[in-house]
């Protein structure tokens, strides 16, 4: 007969070691509440430094995170500061690892394509606002200057998006040869421009409005038409076409350049 055997302590009831169970941790409930606002009314509500906690409970499975996010925020200033932050700064702060940095940075390239694929999917000429949420979400280096060039078919959708220029724009620096080359390249029938402001305060210089209008003189002389251009800077912009400068350059072109 086959006896039969107590549980010794540790053990389970088929013989073997007890899974050892892990105590939740201090921040466990915490960490539930701020899941469950999210699940229950996306980030409204949340302030800047929960968003980052938020993203970094995904790759911390026990320790509390908000030491962390809040030390974040305070290096880099703005939650756009810390997601467009270097990896190896990010890593500096003390709670964040590896793991949390590839997670911040694959949320921002996953958002960064997404804005991209919904910029295609529309004809956004006329709408300004949604033009500045790709551009803004897309900067590769918010404190340089850069001048991007978005290129669109006929019906004004989006084929592509290139940086043409970097550093200090002035009408010497950007060349309406190269944008035409790059349009005609791609096929484009029209073209959107933007550039960025490092300073922050998007209205636009003598030098901005000389730009556009050397650029848009010397599309519509190869038959391209500019729709309009877009000074991004933090968290507002300057819109050429909202404000009519493109209108006005379009009147001036017609009639010093086309025939009645």
């Amino acid at each position: 007969m086959t006896a039969i055997r107590q549980n010794g302590p540790g053990e389970s009831e088929m013989g073997g070691e007890e899974t050892t169970r892990r105590e939740p941790h201090k921040g466990a409930g915490h960490r539930k509440r701020l899941r469950e606002r999210f699940l229950n009314a996306g980030l409204s509500g949340f302030h800047d430094y929960e968003v980052i906690e938020l993203l970094l409970t995904l790759a911390t499975p026990v320790r509390d995170c908000k030491d962390p996010a809040k030390a974040a925020l305070k290096k880099f200033g703005s939650l756009r500061g810390v997601v467009e932050a270097p990896a190896d700064s990010l890593r500096e702060i003390k709670g964040i690892g590896p793991v949390n940095v590839f997670g911040i940075k694959l949320i921002k390239a996953v958002s960064d394509r997404y804005l991209e694929e919904r910029l295609r999917e529309k004809a956004l000429v006329r709408n300004s606002r949604e033009l500045f949420d790709f551009l803004y979400h897309n900067k590769q280096n918010p404190r340089r200057e850069s001048f991007t060039a978005v290129f669109l078919d006929a019906k004004n959708r989006v084929i592509a998006s290139e940086t043409l220029f970097t550093g200090t724009l002035t009408s010497s620096s950007v060349y309406p040869r190269e944008v035409i080359s790059a349009a005609i390249e791609r096929g484009s029938a029209a073209l959107i421009f933007a550039h960025n402001h490092p300073s922050g305060d998007p209205q636009p210089s003598r030098e901005d409005i000389a730009i556009t209008r050397r650029l848009l003189f010397a599309c519509r002389a190869m038959g391209i038409r500019v729709h309009e251009h877009i000074i991004v800077g933090d968290d507002r912009y300057f819109s050429f076409a909202d404000e009519g400068f493109i209108g006005r350059m379009n009147d001036e072109y017609d009639q010093h350049f086309t025939a009645p």
